[in-house]
């Protein structure tokens, strides 16, 4: 399996186009099972999966046993400027296994790359099928717009203690030229086939006025 093709092959410049054409086989592969797995996805991003492992077995290739050439692809980029947005884990491990790949291929270890390839995109898809990571949200935010002369603090504790299992009010602030208050709670549904009638008796409280309900807010996770 680590036999390289370089020793199979007298001809380096077949062995090279070989190299170069499992290499980019296995970007593209990597980067389709990445996109079903992620929908998500950006175009950017799967092409530069794709090509990845190509540049890497060139760059390996170069310096492959000759330092002034190794010194020169180091000095080279550091002088490139990397400006993207922040990746996230899942993003930064696409890129590296197409990385390994890449490495794999400039060593000429073709049949390596090929099982690096087919184990990571193995684990990827039973990790993407399973619930490996998911977490249960249960906690709700809650936004209510009242006007100025109702005191917010008691007009919903009845309702509350009615249709939630837990609240907390994180913030009160003045909206509409400061003729009205929006309420922004953070709370838990006892049962969420009950949402709407909750939802109901607040709009008879404030006099149908704006009422959200919905997930808490959050950024991407990044690393």
């Amino acid at each position: 399996m680590l036999t390289s093709i370089f020793d199979i092959i007298s001809d380096r410049s077949i062995a090279i186009l070989v190299s170069s054409a499992v290499a980019v086989i296995l970007g593209v592969i990597l980067a389709f099972v990445y996109h079903k797995s992620d929908t998500r996805s950006t175009k950017s991003l799967l092409i530069a999966i794709s090509v990845l492992p190509l540049i890497v077995q060139v760059v390996i290739l170069l310096v492959n046993g000759q330092l002034g050439t190794g010194i020169a692809v180091m000095g080279a980029f550091s002088l490139v400027r990397f400006r993207s947005a922040q990746g996230s884990g899942k993003e930064i491990a696409a890129l590296f296994a197409a990385m390994a790949v890449g490495l794999a291929c400039g060593m000429g270890q073709l049949v390596f790359a090929s099982v690096i390839a087919v184990i990571v995109i193995v684990v990827i898809l039973l990790l993407g099928l399973s619930k490996f990571g998911e977490r249960v949200i249960k906690d709700k935010q809650l936004r209510i717009t009242i006007h100025e002369d109702l005191e917010y603090d008691t007009l919903f504790n009845d309702l509350f203690d009615k249709y939630l299992d837990r609240v907390t009010l994180e913030r009160v602030k003045t909206t509409n030229m400061g003729s009205m208050f929006e309420i922004r709670y953070i709370v838990r549904v006892k049962d969420v086939h009950k949402e709407k009638e909750f939802i109901d008796q607040l709009r008879c409280r404030n006099g149908n006025l704006p009422i959200s309900l919905g997930i808490l807010p959050g950024g991407r996770e990044e690393l």
